[in-house]
């Protein structure tokens, strides 16, 4: 069965939000990544270099709050635009199950395909303006 996260996303101060969600929760990261350590980012502005690309904060034993800067040369976030909601898939069968059919009637932003992170991903607006990502993390197994 899949997983469900919330995934945040912001102008440019998730690493600000989530030292705070950390000091309300507690814990340690699971991951924090930066734009300048990814392939692909080398044409991006040096502040946007310094953003968080994937930040993930566990919350208890099953649920992880994750989040990411959105580059200044895409649309920013405001409410409504500003959360998705992230599935874990168990194999890449499920996840293109799970992603076709919340695509049905709404839009792809990425399809699903393999990325440098070892995992296959995608994401969507379904019909209701409900934003996706879809992953399956090959180094699950």
């Amino acid at each position: 069965m899949a997983t469900l996260n919330t995934y945040l996303n912001f102008n440019g101060n998730t690493e600000e939000v989530f030292n705070f969600y950390k000091s309300v929760f507690g814990g340690e990261f699971a991951a924090l990544m930066r734009f300048k350590d990814t392939p692909g980012c080398e044409g991006m502005t040096k502040e946007d270099q310094e953003g968080i690309m994937h930040v993930a904060l566990p919350i208890g034993p099953t649920s992880i709050l994750m989040g990411t800067d959105i580059p200044s040369n895409m649309v920013q976030v405001k409410p409504g635009n500003n959360m998705s909601i992230s599935i874990g898939a168990e194999n890449e069968a499920e996840a293109d199950k799970l992603f076709n059919g919340l695509a049905e009637g709404g839009q792809i932003i990425m399809p699903l395909q393999k990325m440098f992170w070892n995992a296959y991903y995608g994401q969507l607006t379904d019909k209701f303006g409900i934003q996706w990502m879809v992953n399956y993390d090959y180094n699950q197994k």
